[in-house]
């Protein structure tokens, strides 16, 4: 169970012969979910109000642990950080290791650690970006990454704010996932695919993973790349080009 949001696995076989009725404490789940999830949605809703007065371009990355999320954030300082000032938001359920990794880079980081929870949700991004504002650079920014929790399960159930999800798998995962974890996918505009450079190693089918998430949402936007060889890695980055000068557009 999720310490902070409660999420279980309740399996029930409804094909026993025989009605049942949900008890006085589930009805209370419910009620205690719903109210989570309206105050989540209200302060997701502020903080988008808030990175667009700051003409600001944010993006929630979510995907498995392990995908490549930190290492494709550190190649891709690497390559725009000249022209895009760009700061992070990381979180974990301990450690800041991936926020001093970043922070190598020469980029503004705010490590947000959980403490058990599986995700990340908007009362924690309005803390950590008023901390990152405080950090060098962290006030004069045009685009924000927030490095999810490792999990592709709850993190696609709370808006943050975000102008985009954007969903990692990773060759070694197996082309599987949007069919195992259809959320991920639905309410993301982006799937990236990463770690190409090890195809030759493992049973992933690019075609089948992208059709698999376009049968979810046909309007998702597919990129397969290595960021480590640098293979593909280039319409991610103009990906990015493209979403800070749009919304810099008067």
């Amino acid at each position: 169970m999720c310490d902070a949001c409660g999420c279980q696995t309740h399996i029930h076989d409804h094909d026993h012969g025989h009605a049942h009725a949900h008890t006085h404490d589930e009805a209370v789940i419910v009620d205690v979910n719903r109210s989570l999830f309206a105050a989540n949605d209200a302060m997701a809703k502020s903080n988008r109000e808030h990175f667009d007065e700051e003409n600001l371009v944010v993006l929630n990355l979510i995907s498995s642990p392990g995908s490549g999320k930190t290492t494709l954030l550190e190649h891709t300082i690497d390559r725009l950080g000249g022209e895009i000032r760009i700061g992070v938001i990381e979180g974990d359920i301990e450690t800041e290791r991936d926020a001093e990794r970043i922070r190598a880079k020469g980029v503004p980081a705010v490590q947000l650690t959980t403490g058990g929870a599986c995700h990340l949700d908007a009362s924690m991004i309005h803390r950590g970006f008023h901390r990152l504002q405080k950090e060098p650079g962290g006030d004069s920014l045009d685009l924000l990454v927030i490095e999810n929790v490792g999990n592709l399960v709850c993190p696609a159930t709370f808006d943050l704010g975000e102008h985009q999800r954007v969903v990692l798998v990773s060759v070694p995962e197996g082309s599987d996932k949007p069919a195992k974890y259809p959320k991920a996918f639905t309410s993301s505009q982006l799937f990236l695919i990463t770690k190409t450079d090890l195809l030759p190693y493992f049973d992933f089918d690019v075609a089948e993973a992208t059709r698999e998430a376009r049968h979810l949402n046909p309007g998702l936007e597919v990129m397969a790349f290595s960021a480590t060889t640098g293979d593909g890695f280039e319409a991610w980055l103009d990906q990015l080009r493209n979403l800070v000068s749009q919304k810099k557009k008067p």
